[in-house]
């Protein structure tokens, strides 16, 4: 006897967050019109949420979710204008899909991200729209993780789409030689979707806890896809050493934990020993990237954790190779604060005050790091007034109460 059939609002918000991008990629991939494709999407969801409380949850939600968004775009294709050569897609398209009857349909996903990593697509837009339509955020949070204003970010997403549309541009995994130039989009929206998920330190949306785990998923694929791919084994390690600290991050009172201050009995030992493997992997290659770099700075606190001697000359190095590949505003922050770990509060500020104020005006860490290195400075109100900053700028709870604890500008 099964068990008691899932409430349709809670199924389909099963499918959302774990098929929405699976979904949205089989249909674009077959349509080359993404914005069509999540519109028949939105209205397949809309339909589920109209029939599954009569009839209820069918047996393969996301196949019936497909189903009906097909229906959607021939429904759409056959009352608008049909373009020459459309009633040939549309047989090849309705076609292969009317075959799909279970959901173990082919995950297109990563096809789709190097679709929209093409260079005739504006490169502010690329990763974002991968965001969007791979993982389903919506603007303002992808504004958020790339810190641009949610309407220029909405205006390129649309242009891209167009784009897309209007010429024609193939669903396929692009030659070796396309690699590099495409590669390092995909790379940079599978970090940023990690760090969406990651942010939300105390777990009230499990959506995004989701997104953390998928954000891993897809940097496996992508080295199963691409095992030549240095900075895509540089990327897996990174997001490995990351996730496996993920149950330490809070502890029993939901308070957030830093690093140091971690039980490193919580850490994934499974996981810490992929990043490992993947890190060496790409060393393999002999040819550093940011990604690889990053990688290397988590394992190196890590091990600083877990009992080795690291000195803290060695973390300001591979950060200053960091910063040298690529000076992000995260890696030159993250570097002052090594600086101050390894030659005292005031060299650490004297790297912070190196920083154009017009990038960190609304930059967390920035004011949090600040808070600390001051502290320990012994300058207070510098401390103080950074706090202040830092707590405004924390969307997290959990964090905002870390920060406004006594000691954590002052240790």
């Amino acid at each position: 006897m099964s068990t008691a059939a899932p409430a349709p609002e809670d199924a389909a918000a099963a499918v959302a967050r774990d098929s929405y991008g699976r979904l949205i990629a089989y249909l674009a991939a077959r349509s080359h019109d993404i914005a069509a494709a999540e519109d028949a999407l939105g209205d397949a969801f809309a339909a589920a949420l109209a029939h599954w409380p009569v009839d209820g949850v069918p047996d393969a939600p996301e196949a019936w979710l497909l189903t009906t968004a097909r229906r959607r775009l021939n429904d759409r294709w056959r009352h608008g204008r049909v373009e020459a050569g459309a009633e040939a897609t549309l047989a090849i398209v309705f076609g292969e899909l009317a075959t799909v009857a279970e959901p173990q349909f082919p995950d297109e996903r990563l096809k789709l991200m190097f679709v929209c990593a093409h260079p005739a697509i504006d490169p502010g837009a690329r990763a974002a729209l991968m965001l969007q339509t791979v993982l389903g955020l919506d603007a303002a949070r992808i504004a958020s993780a790339f810190l641009v204003a949610p309407a220029t970010l909405s205006q390129r997403l649309v242009r891209a789409k167009t784009k897309i549309r209007q010429t024609g541009i193939a669903f396929e995994v692009p030659g070796a030689d396309a690699w590099p130039e495409r590669l390092v989009d995909v790379l940079e929206a599978i970090y940023a979707a990690y760090g969406t998920g990651w942010d939300d330190v105390a777990g009230t949306d499990p959506q995004r806890g989701d997104l953390a785990q998928e954000a891993l998923t897809l940097a496996a694929m992508l080295v199963r896809l691409l095992p030549e791919a240095a900075e895509a084994w540089g990327l897996l390690a990174l997001l490995a050493f990351c996730q496996s600290r993920a149950s330490a991050r809070r502890d029993s009172a939901g308070d957030y934990v830093p690093l140091h201050a971690q039980d490193t009995a919580l850490w994934d030992r499974e996981l810490l020993g992929v990043g490992e493997e993947a890190l060496g992997r790409a060393a393999t290659f002999a040819t550093p990237g940011a990604f690889q770099l990053e990688a290397a700075i988590q394992s190196a606190h890590t091990q600083r954790c877990l009992g080795a001697r690291v000195p803290e000359d060695a973390i300001v190095a591979l950060y200053d190779a960091r910063v040298a590949l690529q000076p992000t505003i995260g890696a030159i922050v993250s570097r002052a604060c090594a600086v101050g770990a390894a030659s005292g509060p005031a060299a650490g500020l004297a790297a912070l005050e190196a920083i154009a104020p017009d990038e960190v005006r609304g930059y967390q860490p920035y004011w949090a790091a600040l808070a600390h290195l001051a502290a320990a400075q012994g300058d207070r109100a510098t401390a103080q007034s950074a706090r202040d900053r830092a707590v405004g700028l924390s969307t997290d709870p959990a964090v905002r109460r870390f920060l406004l604890r006594a000691d954590s500008v002052g240790s």
